[in-house]
């Protein structure tokens, strides 16, 4: 079954050490949709208690220009509890669970934050889960996974921790398989599929990522995690809809009503049959881009504040 909760716009996921205040305090500037705080693996063991504690602090001021504030929890299942008990918050929008298992410990998980809601006069259902795919056994229950719970609004393959645990490359062709199952399962969920078709481990080369990005774009993801703010604009740009494919879109929206007011189901433009998939495809487009217009507006909204 699908889930009903309306999707967020979430191009771009920007990840920000929540124990390093240079990066947290130029967050907001850096336009992205979501500023990832993370408790996980730029946190070194020593330093994990203090990380917690800082994180509502943090996300207060992370998501003063707009953007969307998620945090990047541990395991074990020990961690992820102190790491939840402080990060349960209005300020935060949602939870990365990493290397999630199963659809029972995603249940399991909502159910302590939902405790964690209720005890802080929060409403149920107030934080979304974003559900990592970085194990064997993830993968063979995704589809579990991803209907697990209403929060669950999108799916990620957690490249390099997936391959070391496959005993594979975290290569382009090692990785595309699990990705592309991952994007099937995600949309027949109803959820967001995230992350790229490549790495985005190497940012020294801007135009060789932009076209990477291009390319995951036409597999379907519908954004990713930036691990260097010079990455958050184009992916932000890449993700959003450009002027042609819109006018284009809305000019298939025009003629099929004006088609169906005639009695007939397909029609032409410039030589090419359009029938039902494609209109389909571009009222989702322009769905989209509408949703982005409406961010993009209360980013401008909130920076002028």
């Amino acid at each position: 079954m699908k889930q009903d909760r309306e999707l967020p716009v979430w191009r771009s996921l920007m990840y920000v050490p929540v124990n390093v205040d240079k990066f947290v305090d130029k967050a907001h500037t850096r336009g992205a949709d979501v500023i990832q705080l993370d408790l996980e693996d730029s946190i070194p063991p020593a330093e994990k208690d203090k990380a917690r504690a800082l994180v509502e602090k943090a996300a207060a001021k992370v998501r003063r220009g707009g953007a969307d504030v998620v945090v990047r929890i541990n395991r074990p299942l020990s961690m992820a509890v102190r790491d939840l008990e402080q990060s349960i918050c209005p300020g935060v929008d949602g939870i990365a669970i990493t290397k999630v298992e199963s659809g029972s410990h995603v249940r399991l998980l909502d159910e302590l934050v939902s405790e964690l809601e209720q005890k802080r006069g929060m409403e149920i259902g107030h934080t979304t889960f974003i559900a990592m795919i970085e194990t064997p056994a993830a993968f063979s229950q995704m589809d579990g996974i991803a209907r697990a719970s209403p929060r669950v609004v999108a799916l990620t393959v957690g490249g390099e921790d997936f391959a070391l645990e496959c005993n594979m490359e975290p290569s382009d062709d090692a990785l595309l398989h699990p990705k592309q199952h991952m994007i099937i399962a995600a949309r027949a969920a109803g959820v967001m599929p995230l992350g790229f078709i490549g790495t985005v481990a190497d940012f020294s080369d801007w135009e060789k990522f932009r076209q990477m990005v291009r390319r995951s774009l036409r597999f379907g993801f519908d954004g990713a995690s930036c691990i260097h703010p010079g990455q958050v604009k184009i992916v932000n740009e890449e993700y959003t809809p450009g002027e042609q494919e819109v006018a284009y879109a809305r000019k298939v929206i025009a003629m099929n009503q004006e088609a169906a007011a005639a009695g007939r189901g397909s029609f032409q433009i410039d030589g090419k049959m359009i029938d039902v998939p494609v209109v389909v495809r571009a009222e989702k487009l322009i769905r989209r881009y509408e949703a982005i217009k409406a961010r993009e507006a209360k980013t401008l909204a909130a920076m002028k504040g």
